[in-house]
């Protein structure tokens, strides 16, 4: 067992509640199940700072989230290239299907569309990080799932069943 010794605080505690407390305990779980133990990561750690900043001023977590995700598989060597097709190298183009292949990427695809296919623009919204639409914030949710089961195992994560319970009792 590690004992902390010494602390700074880089600000003033963030005033998180609701839907933004239970982002941040998904933060937090993530980043515990994740990360090495005794390696550093500070381009993390100023991602992990913005992400929850961003949760406290926001209506909705998610934008949030899925960049701190994105940003997270990043930093773990997780390099995707949203911006080319893998097969053929050529730029993603904003109304075309790829289909999402483990370890290789997106390839251009004809199949209808199922959990592992995007549309261009939602690739090149992942890439900036920036997602207009609610289309585009729902299919980084879904390739972050993807991206991120690898490294979570399969136990399922308590911050989630704490948001169902949360959301259950609310209606």
């Amino acid at each position: 067992m590690h004992t902390l010794r010494h602390a700074e605080a880089i600000g003033l505690a963030l005033p998180l509640s609701g839907n933004a407390l239970y982002s941040g305990f998904y933060l937090n779980e993530i980043l515990s199940r994740v990360i090495e133990r005794e390696t550093a990561y500070h381009q993390v750690f100023f991602d992990y700072v913005t992400a929850l900043s961003e949760l406290a001023q926001m209506d909705n977590p998610e934008p949030a989230l899925r960049r701190f995700e994105l940003s997270l598989l990043e930093a773990l060597g997780y390099g995707i290239d949203f911006l080319h097709c893998a097969g053929s190298g050529e730029a993603v183009e904003d109304t075309m299907t790829y289909l999402f292949r483990d370890q290789q990427g997106f390839v251009a695809s004809l199949m209808k569309s199922n959990n592992k296919t995007f549309r261009g623009n939602e690739l090149i919204a992942m890439s900036q990080r920036q997602f207009v639409t609610s289309e585009q914030l729902k299919a980084a949710k879904r390739f972050t799932r993807l991206a991120l089961k690898p490294y979570l195992g399969a136990r399922p994560l308590k911050s989630r069943e704490l948001f169902l319970l949360r959301t259950r009792k609310n209606t």
